[in-house]
């Protein structure tokens, strides 16, 4: 062969090899190729890296000094540039540090063996007890089920504490929010809900919370009892804003596997604000233009994607009744989080500070407080009695200054001289200790003896 025929042959074979290879997709699973990439830029919390191609959503590989690598995210791309937020702090990251993705997605490891553990945003345990035996994964989005085929909200759920079993009846599969300021107890009454609540599993979502509120909540909270049939998801303030959204997702697709598993499951997310959050901190960080409050758009669509996630399964497979936390700022209810939050859960309980520094825990404000599904769980003499007490509570609200200056002349109103008769046996069935239980049946029967004879207890 002449040196001519040899180099066409060998430029054919260039050709063909190189048709081949663009063919295959680099990041696709089971490809075993990888088109690396190399980190042009870090701002803030935002890496930018070019030359690798990944799709919005999946994990890559950042190496850091020392040979160690660090897990990152894609969040947004524009043009030839990949933004990528990372999973953990980047100590030691170097200017064109290489970049791979990782063609695994986001997958939580789900079993039985997550039972009594506590693990961080990865599922890494954070209790000391060794590696978790996975018997299964699902993905960290989630799968949507069709609305149609969700079994409706048809049975109350014993929670424990009176007030909310009595006025504001939660449904089992049901989605509600806990409205509250910082300090009023808001913690404390998911305490009691841990403890009291019917439920065959406990999943708990710690998210963007202080690190010593952990412990404080398993050791304290949960106790030994508690936690046997509980799974911790905690995802501290300390954390990048990915891990904290992680956090919650991680907390939720868990809920899932045990819901799938035809059981009763109770989720508590402390808190959906610093979900939000941390969301907003993403998005700022990529570019996001700031609208309410400084709350980019991806906010609002993040925040129904998770608490759809929760509630009644298709042909009654269980169930997932969610608690999520909103703090309000400055005890602002109309704060952005607060209102999207309101408008898509199935209910709110606010917790007062006025009630809280009265004395009176749990500190509900039952007036301002709503259950969406209470016509679903209640007969008509339980609702009746609900809103009886209801405009008791409103007729003396309304003259709450003039009875505590000694203005308000007996006789004036019929209904405020019954709500002034009636108020210390009405905050003695609004009150309640920590260690006490009240299912639905003695909360029921306490509110028919409140206002059939005036002593409720």
């Amino acid at each position: 062969m002449t040196s001519i025929a040899a180099a066409q042959w060998e430029e054919a074979r260039n050709l063909r090899l190189a048709a081949r290879l663009s063919q295959v997709d680099p990041t696709a699973a089971g490809s075993g190729l990888a088109r690396e990439g190399v980190l042009r830029r870090a701002v803030g919390l935002t890496l930018e890296a070019s030359g690798c191609s990944a799709p919005m959503g999946s994990r890559c590989r950042v190496e850091v000094a020392g040979g160690r690598w660090v897990d990152a995210e894609v969040v947004g791309f524009a043009g030839d540039r990949t933004f990528l937020m990372p999973t953990a702090h980047l100590e030691g990251l170097l200017p064109n540090a290489r970049v791979v993705p990782n063609p695994m997605q986001g997958e939580v490891a789900v079993g039985e063996g997550l039972l009594g553990r506590v693990i961080d945003s990865d599922g890494v345990p954070l209790d000391g007890r060794g590696p978790i035996r996975a018997e299964s994964h699902m993905g960290l989005a989630g799968t949507s089920i069709n609305p149609l085929m969700r079994e409706p909200i048809t049975r109350s759920l014993d929670v424990g504490v009176r007030a909310i079993n009595a006025l504001l009846p939660i449904g089992r599969g049901q989605r509600v929010g806990l409205f509250a300021g910082s300090g009023v107890g808001k913690s404390t009454l998911l305490g009691m809900m841990t403890k009291f609540t019917a439920a065959d599993v406990i999943v708990v979502g710690l998210i963007g919370e202080r690190g010593r509120e952990v412990r404080d909540f398993v050791e304290a909270t949960l106790g030994e009892e508690g936690l046997r049939r509980s799974v911790v998801v905690a995802a501290p303030a300390d954390r990048p804003p990915l891990a904290r959204l992680h956090g919650a997702l991680r907390a939720t697709a868990i809920a899932e596997y045990y819901r799938d598993q035809g059981l009763h499951v109770l989720l508590l997310m402390d808190s959906l604000t610093r979900y939000a959050q941390a969301q907003r901190e993403i998005g700022l960080s990529v570019g996001e233009p700031p609208t309410t409050r400084g709350y980019p758009p991806s906010v609002f669509a993040k925040l129904p994607a998770l608490v759809e996630r929760a509630g009644n399964g298709a042909d009654g497979r269980g169930s997932i009744t969610a608690f999520y936390t909103v703090l309000t700022e400055g005890d602002d209810q109309q704060e952005p989080i607060a209102d999207a939050a309101r408008a898509i859960l199935d209910g709110h309980i606010v917790l007062s500070r006025r009630i809280a520094d009265s004395g009176q825990y749990p500190a509900i404000d039952v007036e301002v407080s709503v259950s969406r599904v209470m016509q679903d769980i209640t007969d008509a003499p339980w609702r009746e009695r609900i809103r009886k007490l209801k405009r008791l509570m409103s007729a003396y609200s309304t003259q709450r200054d003039l009875i505590a200056i000694g203005a308000y002349q007996r006789g004036s109103d019929p209904l405020v001289d019954e709500a002034l008769a009636r108020w210390p046996a009405i905050q003695e069935f609004l009150g309640q200790d920590v260690r006490e239980a009240s299912d639905v049946e003695q909360s029921k029967a306490a509110l028919m003896r409140l206002l059939d004879d005036g002593n409720p207890l």
